[in-house]
């Protein structure tokens, strides 16, 4: 294959553009803020769960406490009309009376212990209730962490962008000074060997593969005419001779 000196000098200025491209979306890729980003969503995700439980908690707990309320109005209902039959002076055997302060006795010792139970219950709500409120207080200094680390992201992205169109740009400009088989190669060469296609030869080495050429290959490319286009032996990358190379 044949090019102009020129034109194959510009293939270095577009594999320096196109690095700069690889790099912009390797550095897209491999955002740190896009690990924090997926670090603090799950981190979310375990809050709204654990919320949910604790909150299914405190409903239960509510309910409880309703009930054991409702079984304390029961006993103390029912001790209250004891008390009054006992007091309106209706119950004129003694054994009745000995049944009926014995029951009275039995029911304030059950609403005693019923009361007992409500109190415990209050505990464990107000346990409950401390847990949730816990929770959320952690998801919303997540939700906050979360959208510092998102605006960072969208910072840098638009950074990237920006300087991705303006290096794009500059890339089709020197593309277009590029013969379109020269370019071709070129391409193909890339994809196959990460992304760098073309190199200087310098000091009798490859840039590409930065390992010095024999004096064979050396006299070779040094016989080679100024339009031909050649190859590193030892990378097969397309080789550009500059006054540095060494030949």
């Amino acid at each position: 294959m044949k090019a102009a000196p020129q034109a194959q000098l510009r293939l270095i200025d577009l594999q320096d553009l196109d690095s700069s491209l690889d790099r912009l979306a390797h550095r897209r890729r491999t955002l740190p803020e896009l690990a924090e980003i997926e670090r603090l969503e799950g981190r979310l995700a375990e809050l709204r769960d654990a919320i949910v439980a604790a909150e299914t908690d405190a409903g239960d707990l509510a309910r409880e406490q309703k009930k054991a309320e409702q079984d304390v109005d029961q006993v103390r209902s029912r001790a209250e009309r004891d008390q009054q039959r006992l007091d309106s002076g209706q119950v004129t055997s003694a054994k009745d009376l000995s049944g009926l302060q014995a029951e009275i006795e039995s029911l304030h010792r059950r609403q005693s212990d019923l009361e007992e139970v409500v109190l415990e219950i209050m505990e464990r709500i107000e346990e409950a209730d401390g847990r949730v409120a816990a929770l959320r207080a952690d998801q919303t200094a997540a939700q906050e962490e979360l959208a510092a680390v998102v605006a960072r992201r969208d910072a840098t992205l638009k950074e990237i962008d920006e300087e991705n169109g303006t290096t794009g740009a500059a890339r089709t400009a020197v593309a277009k000074d590029v013969p379109d088989d020269l370019l071709g190669l070129y391409e193909k060469l890339r994809g196959q060997f990460g992304g760098v296609g073309a190199a200087k030869l310098f000091r009798g080495a490859c840039q590409g593969c930065h390992l010095a050429l024999n004096t064979v290959d050396l006299n070779r490319i040094r016989a080679a005419a100024e339009d031909e286009v050649v190859r590193c032996e030892e990378c097969r990358r397309i080789l550009v001779r500059t006054p540095e190379s060494g030949l």
